[in-house]
């Protein structure tokens, strides 16, 4: 399809079937993109300790951090590429695509550098206690070699995505998702590599999805990504900021608040680190779906925000917000009934995982549905350049509400504290998203 064609598709094909066709790739490849970090903690799960499932969940602040890299050039770029293919402005978007893939590239490198170089005291920083040490340090020195193909990877993925091509975006992730799954037992089990082998599985599969989306960018008739379209990068570096910044921040928090989260859990043992691990991956893969559903609603944003509709991306928006809810009171019911056995795959023999794990779940699982609205006006602000309301917003659910309720309600309420932050933050989030809706609505 030619860039004259998706314009057209983008600001004329009828809304529902488009953010359908938007969105369904999307969602695969959101729901595969969490799948990566669940089947470490579902193998890890099966033949180590509790320190070794902690260990996976210690790490991933770090893993979040890296995501933060890419998605901040990411969106920052692809958020850009779209507006400058609806007004048809093909030169600016070659040069956004190209200085948001080699920026996030280099960034990969210096992660990995630092990282290694501090391993340990960056392992204690994560939230490591003196008996899971030994198993994070493992798992962390092996995911930090992947940096630089994750941070490029999540930049081609989102680039591809802004410019209507999801489908070449899902291939290339559910692609190393599926090899993934096939490596973890294999290096774990059969290879007795134990914690490792869960990570040389997540970097050898994200190895793989960078070779194939640097294919996909192609075979997709994307704009191309090369050195010489590295020009103007003070203003093109600009753009990606104001683009990506609510990215940054969202995902940036989201690493840190895991931090605190694990902080705050440690005082209860290994059993109560490892119980918030694998409820923050449920969780985690239940809001992927709507992102992945959001992020199908973003180019449409992008394309119809460039060319001057507003009332189709008015339209595109209060879609996305009905079946959002709809979708999330479903998961809501169903989380809430089944918190006990999903917990219990991940760690069927240890009674107390078990039961702090389904008591968080069920007290998350009853603010599930506020996601969407949170979720999507995030995601409208950022497409329609409003930085500093989406930035605010897109730091709320984990970041400026989250981190005073971890630090504060296991102070009053003990464990019970622990379990219900997030559920807290997300209300607060949810009013604060009907707040800016009213105030910037009109505006967009």
């Amino acid at each position: 399809m030619t860039q004259e064609e998706k314009q057209k598709m983008m600001t004329e094909a009828s809304i529902p079937g488009l953010i359908g066709r938007m969105a369904a790739p999307t969602i695969i490849s959101m729901l595969v993109t969490s799948f990566y970090n669940m089947t470490d903690t579902f193998f890890v799960g099966k033949i180590e300790s509790n320190s070794a499932t902690a260990a996976v969940g210690v790490v991933f602040p770090l893993m979040a951090v890296i995501q933060a890299v890419g998605f901040f050039f990411g969106h920052g770029s692809g958020n850009a590429i779209s507006r400058r293919l609806g007004c048809k402005n093909t030169e600016v978007a070659e040069q956004l695509s190209s200085c948001g893939f080699y920026l996030a590239l280099f960034s990969g490198f210096l992660i990995f550098i630092f990282g290694t170089l501090f391993l340990e005291p960056l392992a204690y920083l994560l939230g490591s206690t003196d008996t899971i040490l030994p198993y994070s340090k493992s798992y962390l020195g092996i995911i930090l070699i992947g940096a630089p193909f994750m941070t490029a990877s999540l930049v081609l993925n989102n680039q591809m995505r802004f410019q209507g091509n999801a489908f070449y975006a899902m291939i290339g992730i559910t692609t190393g998702a599926v090899l993934n799954v096939v490596l973890d037992p294999v290096l774990i089990f059969i290879f007795d590599m134990g914690v490792a082998g869960a990570a040389a599985a997540t970097i050898i599969s994200q190895f793989i999805s960078f070779i194939l989306l640097l294919i996909g960018i192609k075979k997709a008739n994307c704009v191309p990504i090369k050195i010489k379209n590295i020009v103007y990068l003070p203003k093109q570096i600009g753009e990606i900021f104001r683009g990506g910044l609510p990215s940054l921040c969202r995902q940036g928090l989201s690493s840190l608040a895991t931090v605190f989260l694990n902080h705050a859990a440690g005082p209860y043992g290994d059993a109560a680190i490892a119980a918030m691990t694998i409820v923050t991956k449920i969780m985690g893969f239940a809001n992927s779906a709507i992102i992945g559903f959001g992020q199908g609603f973003q180019p449409v944003c992008g394309f119809n925000y460039g060319a001057g509709r507003k009332d189709r991306l008015s339209e595109a928006f209060w879609f996305c917000v009905k079946v959002s809810t709809v979708v999330l009171l479903v998961l809501c019911v169903c989380g809430i009934f089944f918190s006990d056995e999903l917990i219990a795959l991940f760690r069927k023999d240890d009674i107390e995982v078990i039961e702090i794990g389904t008591r968080a779940l069920r007290y998350q699982c009853l603010t599930l549905p506020l996601s969407g609205w949170i979720i999507l006006n995030n995601m409208m602000f950022q497409t329609c350049r409003q930085t500093v309301p989406a930035s605010v917003l897109a730091s709320a659910r984990q970041g400026l509400f989250f981190i005073p309720c971890v630090l504060i309600l296991p102070l009053i309420v003990g464990l019970t504290g622990v379990e219900v932050c997030q559920s807290v933050a997300d209300i607060m989030a949810f009013v604060l998203a009907v707040i800016l809706n009213v105030k910037l609505m009109k505006k967009i």
